[in-house]
């Protein structure tokens, strides 16, 4: 009989895990993940994962890649941060992607922005339109999962901005308050295109507005694949004057680093 109390056994425990398929977690290598959706090629998948309720994951992602996030139950809650993958003191600025886009709600063609005026990443589909860009994960599970995460690529408590969350909703009524409004249901897919390397942290934690008892989360897939980063005549470049000049600023810095 197998016994853990000898370094023999233990390692012979180990070994007999080889193998072991879950339901939440990678495949590696993500070619290997079964059954693809429409949209996505096995031979171009760099991630496929799936985030059970409460758990978190991470990934450093080129310049074009396509990060496709999906409520596979309709319970899932992703609050996402960004960083710049070069220079990791860069990273997502929720204000400024509300401010200066002139917009609280997140959604087709909307550049998340970081504190240097660039674009990190652009929202290019969107299923769901239960989305909340004022609220962030400010849950003890919610910070505690990004502080595991973050300390994966040496970022530090300090280095967690304000996130965004997708796939529950939040309305701002006319006197600012905020009311939930929960999911738009299962299988409701968000498609992110990177336009700077980044770091990508995900937490799938119940939303701080969830007014549900032991509120409910179930699985997210994740599934990123190669692609190729905006141009001047994608419609994310010219959705906004303020996008475009995002969208400048950040083609400026990838010429001058010699990165585009």
């Amino acid at each position: 009989m197998s016994t853990t109390s000898t370094t023999y056994g233990a390692r012979d425990h180990a070994r007999a895990q080889a193998g072991t398929v879950t339901e939440a977690m990678p495949a590696i290598p993500a070619s290997t993940w079964p059954d693809p959706p429409p949209g996505i090629d096995p031979a171009k998948l760099v991630w496929a994962e799936t985030v059970a309720g409460g758990g978190y994951t991470h990934k450093v992602l080129a310049r074009g890649t396509e990060l496709r996030l999906t409520d596979v139950e309709g319970d899932a809650c992703a609050h996402v941060l960004l960083y710049n993958a070069d220079q990791p003191w860069e990273r997502l600025n929720v204000a400024d992607t509300v401010k200066v886009q002139w917009n609280a709600y997140l959604g087709e063609a909307i550049a998340l922005l970081s504190d240097q005026a660039r674009v990190l990443a652009t929202v290019v589909t969107d299923e769901s339109g239960k989305h909340d860009a004022l609220c962030g994960t400010s849950t003890v599970d919610g910070i505690g999962l990004f502080t595991l995460a973050a300390a994966k690529h040496g970022l530090t408590p300090r280095d967690l901005p304000p996130s965004l969350s997708f796939f529950q909703g939040v309305h701002v009524e006319t006197d600012g308050g905020l009311t939930f409004t929960g999911s738009a249901g299962p299988g409701k897919s968000v498609v992110l295109r990177t336009e700077l390397p980044v770091i990508v942290l995900i937490a799938n934690v119940p939303h701080p507005l969830d007014p549900r008892p032991d509120s409910p989360i179930t699985p997210l897939r994740v599934l990123a694949q190669r692609s190729a980063p905006s141009t001047p005549d994608s419609p994310e470049w010219t959705a906004s004057p303020e996008a475009q000049r995002a969208f400048e600023n950040t083609a400026d810095y990838l010429t001058a680093r010699g990165l585009a």
